[in-house]
């Protein structure tokens, strides 16, 4: 293997950096190379000639992928599902039931990814195309996906970051897909920031779907955001931690009137000694690039419309 962008991560488990709009280090696919091949998380529509070569790398051919599988439909995930689904006909796609529909048909997810991202939507993302529903099978609160020679990957459901939200855990290593259920884990930093996106994410069933993946026992989280981390119960701790230390800022600016740019000047200023990323040291080039997806004014945002319906 010479590609800089695929790292063993052993138990046959493969990471590949997405390289999602030419950035290293933001996105993670995940390829899990058993018995029954099975990718998690392929990445956007732009991503897929990325993960294509990667298989290729890897010895995974056009015939050889049993399953795809996404732990929620947000673009930066499955953007790519339809365009993977066309590049691997024996593949079965594996999604939540109520993310199931926006595959088959992506026409309304992709309208209101444009209202939020605007012209930015070409340039990150792409186009979701849709993935026939034949292909396409949905779990609920449980499913499990055959790795082949008994080996198995159980999805649970998770939501709070997302209505359509599942986690991984695969019973040949013990390794938790997280999807973005417990943030961003920064590994330059070893920060975990909070996901909270506008419209779905809820406080209290997001710490509910943290005390679910807690209890699973996992012995490693696998971030879409990103890479691996063996300090399971500390960095679901923190998880939660920053998810609180967010909602209760986001509470007094909205308890104080503030408009939702002084909201985010005021959290952004609040939080900001929490994470190492932001240290004087440190290249802010580094930061900008988390930005990217995980910006403070995407999660205030969410907060505050958690907010307001809960009001």
């Amino acid at each position: 293997m010479d590609s800089s962008n695929i790292t063993p991560l052993g138990g046959d488990v493969y990471e590949i950096d997405t390289l999602l709009a030419g950035h290293s280090g933001i996105t993670a696919a995940y390829l899990v190379l058993a018995d029954r091949p099975c990718l998690i998380e392929p990445g956007t529509a732009g991503s897929a000639p990325i993960v294509r070569r990667a298989l290729d790398e890897l010895g995974v051919g056009a015939d050889d992928l049993a399953s795809v599988v996404v732990t929620h439909i947000h673009l930066d995930h499955a953007g790519g599902v339809g365009d993977i689904a066309a590049l691997y006909p024996q593949a079965e796609i594996v999604v939540h039931e109520k993310g199931a529909r926006h595959l088959a048909d992506p026409s309304r997810l992709m309208r209101s990814a444009r209202m939020v991202w605007g012209d930015a939507l070409d340039t990150l993302f792409g186009e979701l195309k849709p993935t026939d529903s034949a292909r396409i099978r949905a779990v609920e609160d449980t499913g499990v996906i055959d790795l082949g020679g008994g080996r198995r990957l159980e999805s649970y459901y998770s939501p709070g970051h997302a209505k359509h939200h599942v986690g991984l855990v695969d019973s040949g290593t013990g390794d938790l897909y997280v999807g973005d259920a417990a943030g961003i884990y920064i590994p330059e930093t070893a920060d975990v920031r909070p996901a909270t996106p506008p419209p779905d994410f809820d406080l209290d069933t997001a710490l509910a779907s943290l005390g679910k993946f807690r209890d699973l026992g996992p012995q490693r989280l696998l971030f879409a955001h990103y890479g691996p981390v063996t300090e399971v119960e500390d960095t679901l701790e923190r998880s939660a931690e920053e998810l609180r230390v967010w909602v209760d800022a986001v509470r007094d600016a909205r308890d104080q009137g503030l408009e939702l740019d002084h909201a985010v000047a005021m959290v952004v200023e609040r939080t900001r000694d929490r994470y190492a990323i932001n240290s004087a040291d440190l290249d802010p080039e580094l930061a900008a690039k988390y930005d990217v997806l995980n910006s403070p004014a995407n999660n205030v945002a969410g907060i505050m419309h958690a907010l307001d319906r809960h009001a």
